[in-house]
């Protein structure tokens, strides 16, 4: 599956207030659901000696489907599509890279 069979099939799923003219509600469920990912890898660490297992790995597969699910709701809300997302971030990588700022601080570095 690619970023636009994704995205296109995942809006089938969406069911929120104001769909499409509605930025906030995805960006508050992509936020939560990141942090549920945070609080998952906190556990691994505190409960696991940082050892990740399988089903540990199938869980934080789940919670990744979630943070794409709302990635992909949040930009087709912002009328963007999840490939010109990737790409535009590949291009800013690659520029950090290749000027030898890719560590650092600033989002125009």
């Amino acid at each position: 599956m690619d970023f636009k069979e994704y995205q296109d099939k995942s809006r089938e799923t969406a069911l929120y207030p104001n769909l499409g003219k509605n930025f906030i509600y995805p960006t508050l469920g992509l936020v939560g659901e990141a942090g549920e990912i945070a609080e998952k890898i906190k556990k691994v660490i505190r409960d696991n000696n940082s050892e990740i297992d399988d089903e540990r790995v199938n869980n934080l597969k789940k919670e990744l489907g979630d943070v794409l699910w709302y990635l992909a709701q949040l930009s087709t809300e912002l009328g963007l599509s999840l490939d010109d997302v990737a790409k535009t971030n590949i291009l800013k990588l690659q520029s950090r890279k290749k000027r030898g700022v890719i560590g650092g601080d600033g989002d125009n570095r």
